[in-house]
């Protein structure tokens, strides 16, 4: 079973890393295209990059250095990179060795820029979104370009990547990143080819289920620490899982159902 967990827009100051154990690192398999769109990045003017990626001046400047020093600035795993709510609960940085070891099989972190990472692939701070339009990417959209376009060194879509992947392990793919991050891929095809489980946690009010992103992104996270924890390979023992009072309901067609009462 591969899983897919989204990145995070928060990433880990060079401080919260300080101490943590010197893990391998790997090479991103796309690591030449993320270069490639951070150079043009770093090379537009403050104003315009605060309009790109949606933020204001202070982060768009902030955002631009990180550009400025993508071939330089120090790197770190990804898996540890990223501190977004899902992240918090993952822990990256209290798992063990060989818990490690299973994530760098089995896990991919979907990204705009990097478009898909081991966890221990080397990654510099960046801020990327969707719609971003470059030269480099043919003034598409990244998501777009990603889906469409991009290759790695051997010619290689991100769609087959996955694909790939998938279908040399047991053809099933654990679905933990958020609707906006298919369209970096073919979705249609990779739902046709591979068997997509996708879990769902919902919050019950008022004797209705609701999602609530918070509790979402918080159950992504707490899943995929279950899951490398205890070296889970089959969709049907997360049926095990449970956390902050989540826990597992029924399965409807590939979604898991998992409800807080």
């Amino acid at each position: 079973m591969q899983i897919l967990l989204a990145n995070a827009k928060i990433m880990r100051s060079d401080d919260e890393l300080r101490d943590v154990a010197p893990w391998p690192l790997s090479v991103p398999r796309w690591g030449e295209v993320a270069a490639l769109l951070a150079a043009e990045m770093a090379r537009m003017e403050v104003g315009d990059l605060a309009s790109q990626l949606h933020c204001s001046a202070k982060i768009a400047a902030e955002c631009w250095q990180r550009f400025r020093d993508f071939a330089v600035a120090t790197p770190r795993p990804a898996i540890a990179a990223f501190n977004g709510q899902a992240y918090k609960h993952l822990r990256a940085l209290s798992l063990s060795d060989g818990a490690i070891g299973f994530a760098q099989q089995r896990l991919w972190i979907t990204c705009f820029l990097y478009g898909l990472l081991r966890p221990l692939d080397a990654v510099v701070p960046y801020r990327m979104e969707c719609d971003v339009h470059l030269d480099a990417t043919d003034d598409c959209t990244v998501h777009h370009f990603w889906r469409m376009v991009a290759k790695d060194a051997d010619g290689i879509s991100l769609t087959d990547a996955l694909i790939q992947s998938v279908k040399a392990d047991d053809g099933k793919l654990l679905h933990l990143s958020t609707e906006e991050y298919e369209h970096l891929f073919q979705w249609q095809r990779v739902c046709s080819e591979v068997r997509v489980v996708q879990p769902l946690f919902y919050v019950r009010s008022a004797g209705r289920l609701k999602v609530q992103a918070v509790w979402a992104k918080t159950c992504r996270g707490a899943m995929v620490r279950f899951i490398l924890e205890n070296k889970i390979a089959c969709a049907e023992a997360l049926q095990a899982f449970a956390y902050e009072g989540f826990s597992y309901s029924h399965t409807d067609g590939n979604k898991m159902i998992f409800v807080r009462e």
